[in-house]
């Protein structure tokens, strides 16, 4: 089968055979493909599909189309492990196969949702308690959490403290002292039902849905670190308690200066990642009473150590929250990183206050204190370029750019001081400078670069569309094999006798080595040798090398089939 796209709208979500293959691997893709017999009650909405697939045993299928990107999830043994199975396969295909179907499947889906809330709006409130009544019977879990919710909204406190303690529990779903992948999910949703709860309680004017939601979040921040949150469930559910603490907060009016003392805490903690909890969010239920313990908390413990990042990012929260924007540079002052973010973060914070001079003048340090030992930050650089631009300074432009290109050296580096000359008008000037170095470097025994990424030399030649030069310098630098052939492709019409031997010693290696990838660069390396022959005149010495290649590979059938799409 061909990869096709699950529309024909190019501008509704779809996937293809090639994104099935990717997902699922070789292995699981050829199995999938021998149960598109077994899909059943296939459906459709507008961001996932849905299906019954029937293999030991009936398994639910459901694929996900999150923007371009494709998740599926079974409940199969192997799909339960986080895998995208051969059940999920089979759906796909057979979602490729009936894609002219699936805007007829998904109104039939919106229909069969609509007649059911018709049905129910339909009935009273008798007959509403009766259907509840006869699901709660068979559906434990949904007993269990009504009942919760029923405690919460009859301020039985102490009944919905003891369900709440026990949702927060990990236990039952951990397996030697960790909670994996799998069973997250589940975790995930009792912290939600206890969320509900909470924000329940909070409606009774009862002060204690705060205390518990304090309580829910330490717990959840002390668990995480056990917790397989791959698919980032723990996190959502995370956040939904950190919600509901602060409606509860701004519903009851809790003490403020105990409310700052147990934030400080929870952002001063080892746990402080989960839930994130921003400060100025609490800027108005805390007060001026409040604020001002949090803030005094803030400054103590960044006294107290003063290069932790804990310490420094809650200072620096409570300090953007209160628009102090000296206070904020002095605190972060106290301790420069030496790759130049601390004094990007200055100059960032000056500037959104309109202190532009300010905070040119603080990147102007950061890379004037910063040594060559670290990688600078790179963000400190652009910034600093894009006030120069801004300011019409194209002088300061090019220095910076110059001196950021002879630190690193590398193409987008380059590519940056060439845009930058050319708005000064001195990139005629600058070039032989900037590719002398690169020729310097290139000729250096040991660059420290990797094996496979070739001298920047011929990338920056080439970048600039000076063919002729990069071919010729390319034997004198270690040129890798990939450059070579992309040297080849760029001179091939001027020199085809010359990037003949290039093709054919890159196709020397791929003819040992399996898989679709290798056959899909062998058939273009292939064709870019048949084009240099045709351009020399010598077609029958590539008909005979061709013959060669397809005699020692003919038990590679899907190079075979690949090569005869191509017409070779």
């Amino acid at each position: 089968m061909s990869s096709r796209p699950t529309h024909h709208d190019p501008t509704e979500r779809s996937f293809t055979e090639a994104d099935l293959s990717r997902l699922a691997g070789a292995r699981s893709f050829a199995r999938g493909q021998g149960y598109l017999s077994d899909v059943a009650e296939l459906s459709a909405t507008e961001d996932r599909i849905t299906a019954t697939v029937y293999g030991s045993e009936p398994y639910q299928v459901v694929l996900l189309l999150a923007g371009p990107r494709l998740t599926g999830s079974c409940d199969c043994p192997y799909g339960q492990d986080g895998h995208f199975c051969k059940h999920c396969v089979a759906v796909g295909l057979t979602a490729l196969d009936q894609r002219d179907d699936l805007p007829r499947l998904r109104a039939e889906t919106t229909r069969r949702a609509q007649t059911l809330d018709d049905w129910l709006d339909s009935l009273d409130r008798d007959q509403l308690r009766e259907l509840l009544r006869e699901q709660l019977a068979t559906d434990a879990d949904l007993h269990r959490r009504l009942e919760l919710r029923a405690a919460a909204a009859g301020s039985d406190t102490p009944a919905v403290r003891a369900q709440i303690l026990r949702l927060l529990d990990t236990r039952p779903f951990e397996q030697y002292g960790v909670v994996d992948r799998r069973d997250a999910a589940g975790y995930a949703a009792q912290l939600t039902e206890a969320a509900l709860a909470i924000r329940a309680l909070a409606t009774t004017e009862d002060l204690e849905a705060v205390t518990l939601a304090e309580t829910a979040i330490n717990a959840i921040g002390e668990a995480a670190e056990r917790i397989d949150d791959s698919d980032g469930e723990l996190s959502h559910a995370a956040e939904e308690m950190a919600q509901a603490h602060l409606e509860a907060c701004r519903r009851l009016c809790p003490d403020p200066v105990r409310t700052a003392e147990w934030l400080a805490t929870h952002l001063l903690g080892d746990w402080s990642h989960l839930p994130e909890l921003d400060p100025a969010d609490y800027r108005d239920i805390l007060g001026e009473t409040g604020w001002a313990e949090l803030r005094r908390l803030a400054h103590e413990a960044h006294r107290s150590h003063p290069s932790g990042w804990t310490e420094r990012y809650v200072l620096e929260s409570v300090l953007k929250a209160d628009g102090k924007v000296d206070e904020l540079v002095a605190a972060l002052s106290t301790d420069l990183q030496p790759n130049g973010s601390t004094h990007l973060a200055i100059a960032l914070q000056l500037d959104r206050a309109g202190r532009r001079d300010e905070a040119v003048t603080w990147a102007e340090r950061g890379l004037s204190e910063t040594g060559t030992a670290l990688p600078r930050d790179r963000r400190l650089i652009e910034f600093l370029a894009h006030r120069y631009e801004e300011a019409g300074r194209l002088t300061d432009l090019v220095r910076v750019r110059r001196d950021d290109f002879r630190h690193h050296g590398t193409l987008t580096a380059y590519r940056s001081l060439r845009t930058a000359c050319w708005a000064a008008d001195c990139w005629p000037t600058e070039r032989p400078r900037a590719l002398d170095l690169l020729h310097s470097t290139a000729l250096e025994e040991h660059t420290g670069r990797l094996p496979h990424t070739g001298p920047v030399l011929i990338e920056a030649l080439l970048d600039d569309g000076d063919t002729e030069t990069a071919w010729k310098t390319a034997p004198s630098v270690s040129t890798t094999p990939a450059q070579w052939v992309r040297l080849a492709d760029a001179v091939r019409e001027q020199h085809p006798a010359d990037a003949l031997p290039v093709y054919l010693r890159a196709i020397t290696p791929l003819k040992q080595q399996t898989g679709d990838p290798v056959y899909a660069r062998m058939t273009e390396l292939l064709l870019s040798a048949r084009a240099c022959h045709r351009a020399l005149g010598t077609e029958p010495e590539f008909t005979h090398y061709l013959a060669a290649l397809r005699a020692d590979q003919k038990r590679k059938r899907n190079l075979m089939r690949r090569l005869d799409e191509h017409g070779l």
